[in-house]
């Protein structure tokens, strides 16, 4: 018979394994870890697509004051070229109202002649009937066409208009330089003397 302690030693408990799946995990955990570098990362990559987004910013600010330069040029030239089109289409129309009133001028000089006559012939009672009639068309048809006579007695004397064939003297109801009698009538075509009136003159009394 074998002899039992009397005070046997209780049985100590063995520390319990860890389950294998969780081993694998911690070891997974701590290798994945960065060690506190992941802030840091974290903030650059923030900062550096802050910085991408000022520079596109940046970048359609620079595309906009271009295009905006741009339209400026183009709205600038547009205006010179409305001017020059303006400018350039009076002076057509200048030149063509000049070139209207020198073939005007080219045809109705010699009819003036013609309106002497008729001037004449009126002064001494010889414009009636047929004559008369005639007359009366021509002249119709002269100032339809722009010819337009004028000088008449009593009209203050200026040498655009008139030509003074000769000087009768002094008048005490005038006060300039007067045409007393008209010699030819002067004709115009609108601004442009065609002839100037031929007249008589008198002077005021100094």
């Amino acid at each position: 018979m074998t002899d039992q302690p009397l005070n046997p030693e209780p049985p100590q408990d063995e520390p319990a394994a860890a389950p294998e799946g969780d081993a694998v995990a911690a070891e997974a955990g701590a290798a994945a870890e960065p060690h506190g570098f992941g802030d840091d990362a974290a903030e650059m990559a923030n900062e550096t697509e802050v910085e991408a987004d000022f520079a596109g910013s940046q970048s359609q600010s620079d595309e906009l004051a271009l295009a905006r330069m741009a339209l400026e040029e183009r709205t600038l030239d547009l205006q010179r070229l409305q001017a020059e089109y303006v400018n350039y289409k009076k002076r057509v129309d200048r030149d063509r109202e000049v070139v209207a009133e020198n073939a005007t001028y080219k045809v109705l000089s010699p009819i003036i002649d013609v309106l002497d006559t008729i001037d004449r012939a009126r002064e001494h009672g010889e414009l009636e009937g047929g004559f008369k009639a005639v007359a009366d068309q021509l002249e119709r048809v002269v100032n339809n066409l722009g010819l337009t006579r004028f000088g008449e007695p009593g009209d203050a004397f200026d040498p655009q208009l008139h030509e003074a064939l000769t000087h009768l003297g002094t008048d005490a109801e005038v006060t300039v330089t007067t045409c007393q009698h008209i010699a030819k009538t002067g004709y115009k075509i609108g601004d442009r003397v065609v002839r100037a009136a031929q007249v008589l003159v008198v002077d005021p009394v100094e």
